[in-house]
Formats: C-alpha cells, structure tokens, sequence
C-alpha cells in the first residue's frame, strides 16, 4: 500500500504522509484529519515517529494507516464507557484498529480527542502549578 519507510524520506508533513497512499486510503485519513480538527481545533498537526500526530502541551493523538487497519494511538484511559465503547477496536498493546472493511467510527474518534484535549489540560495546568511552587 504505501512505499517502504524505512527506505524512503519521511513525510515532513500530514498532507506528505496522506499523498503517499492511494486515494481510497487518503479520503479516510483526512477525514479523521478533520474530525480530530474539530475536535481539537488549538492543536498543531506534527509528525512524529513517521505518524500524523496532533499536539497541544503534548501529543494528543497518533494516527497511521496499515495495509488492514488504520491505527489510532495512545491507548484510551481515564473514561470508563469510552473505554468500554472504544475495547471493540483494541489491539494487543490497547492502541485501537480499525478494520479498512468496516465503517471508520469517526464519532468515537471525536469523543476519544475530546477525552485527550481534557487530560492534556489537566497534566499542563499540574505542571504549571509544580513549576510554580519549585520557584
């Protein structure tokens, strides 16, 4: 699906990343593109580890498409349902994996972002207080 990385430049950015697939493949990457956009709208779209990821204080989310599944990265914690809802599509390590031949859930990628944005929040707004007391 998609030129071997290991040998190739890696993308500088997403729209690089994205290009490299077929367009079938691209059509739903930009659309989680945008759902994790409007999800997270103070975000800035990076590349990391060769992945798409978006970062506030830190790195909300990595997404990355396979030859099977498109991967959506860290695992979920924190949210008892969204945990229960998201377990479906959890792979060995918890990442999750959503199967190419099946719907894209975007609306659970939507809550799983917005659930990131918010712990994100409190771990910046927890260092900013220790930072504070160290002065």
């Amino acid at each position: 699906m998609q030129a071997d990385q290991s040998t190739t430049k890696p993308p500088a950015t997403i729209d690089e990343y994205i290009a490299s697939f077929p367009p079938d493949i691209q059509a739903i990457l930009q659309k989680i593109r945008a759902t994790i956009r409007k999800a997270a709208p103070d975000a800035q779209e990076v590349i990391s580890y060769r992945m798409p990821a978006f970062r506030q204080h830190g790195i909300l989310v990595y997404f990355a498409a396979f030859r099977k599944h498109i991967g959506l990265f860290p695992p979920v914690r924190g949210d008892a349902k969204l945990e229960k809802a998201a377990s479906v599509y959890a792979g060995p390590k918890g990442n999750l994996r959503f199967p190419l031949d099946e719907p894209i859930p975007y609306a659970l990628i939507a809550r799983i972002v917005k659930l990131r944005v918010k712990q994100d929040s409190v771990r910046s707004q927890a260092k900013k207080r220790r930072k504070k007391g160290d002065t």
